[in-house]
Parts: C-alpha cells; structure tokens; sequence
C-alpha cells in the first residue's frame, strides 16, 4: 500500500517534471530521464494492478488522441512504456472502463489547450486541474466501493483507494510544476559542482 502511494506520486511527480523540463527549458536529456523514471514507475503499477493499468492506458491515449506526443522525450517514454507492458503484460480490464476514462482524458488534454473553453472562472478551473478524469476515477472508484457488480461485460470498477493514488499523483504532478524552477535550478546547480 505504501510502495503503490509512493510510486504514483512519484510518476506524477517525474511525468510533470518531464514535460517542463522539454517544454520551458528545451533539456530534452533531463526530460528524458525523468521520463524514463516516471515510467518505471507506471509501467510498475500497470502489469501489476488493474485499475492503474486503465488509467495509465487512458491517460496514454487521451495525449496520443490530442495529439501531444510531439517531442522526442514523449516518445521515448512512450516506447519504454508499451515495452514494459509487452514484456510484463498486463491484468484484465474492463474495455469500456478504459473507453470511458480515455474519452475523460481527452477532454481533459483538449479543454487545457482551448481557451474558448475557459470562458467562465469554472471551466478553466475545471480544465486547468484536467478534472474530467478525477471526475471518472471517483465514479468507478464509488461504485467499487458500493460493491456493485457490473452487469456490462468490460465495465469494472475500481477500488475506493484507487482514488486516493490517484489524487496523490495529480498533487505530485502539481507540485511539480509549482517548484519546477527551484528544482531545475538545483539540479543544474549540483551539476557544476560535479563537473
């Protein structure tokens, strides 16, 4: 329980690292390796637990779908990820769950692009901190939770803690972004020294 908490926040923590990295600062070997260990780390919870295998998936497919897999650190990670998967494998799951929480991450991704859907203070809230996803998470993780049994062959629903992974992720993925500058700063100040 704790390795599982450690590791999402983690890969939140690497996956925002990452993308800053290539995006504000143009180091792709830095964006890179922390993309590598974000996916380590995923592709870790993927082959072992169900309900992170659909939500990593989702979350892989809402970017792929958006159209933002676009740099060489993106693709490099997504290589070692689909790896990870076909070496490991990964647990059964729901097809429709997956579909769900890939439509949710789509949105996600689109409505953080589009400032026409920010035209209200809760939209761009809403599309800021990609809420469609936690929106879906919450739903299959109450259901799970009510032990209802899915009647629809491909719908599963998730476990009650799956929740709190997930929410941890998002936080680290934020806090990420929050103290990039201070970070990369520091790392880039351990590397003169080193040098």
């Amino acid at each position: 329980m704790l390795l599982e908490a450690a590791l999402y926040a983690l890969s939140g923590f690497f996956m925002k690292f990452s993308d800053d990295s290539m995006d504000k600062k143009n180091n792709h070997i830095l964006g890179v390796i922390s993309g590598i260990i974000c996916v380590i780390g995923i592709g870790y919870l993927s082959v072992t637990f169900s309900d992170a295998a659909t939500i990593f998936l989702a979350i892989l497919m809402g970017t792929l779908l958006s159209a933002k897999v676009d740099k060489l650190g993106h693709m490099t990670t997504l290589i070692v990820f689909v790896a990870i998967l076909f070496i490991w494998g990964i647990p059964s799951i729901g097809i429709i769950t997956l579909a769900l929480c890939t439509v949710a991450a789509w949105v996600d991704e689109v409505g953080n692009d589009r400032k026409s859907l920010k035209q209200t203070k809760i939209l761009e809230i809403f599309f800021k901190y990609r809420c469609a996803l936690k929106i879906m998470v919450l739903i299959l993780c109450l259901l799970g939770g009510l032990q209802i049994t899915s009647k629809v062959t491909g719908l599963n629903f998730f476990q009650p803690i799956t929740f709190i992974y997930f929410i941890l992720f998002d936080l680290a993925y934020e806090l990420a972004g929050l103290k990039f500058d201070s970070t990369y700063n520091g790392l880039q100040g351990i590397y003169r020294v080193i040098r």
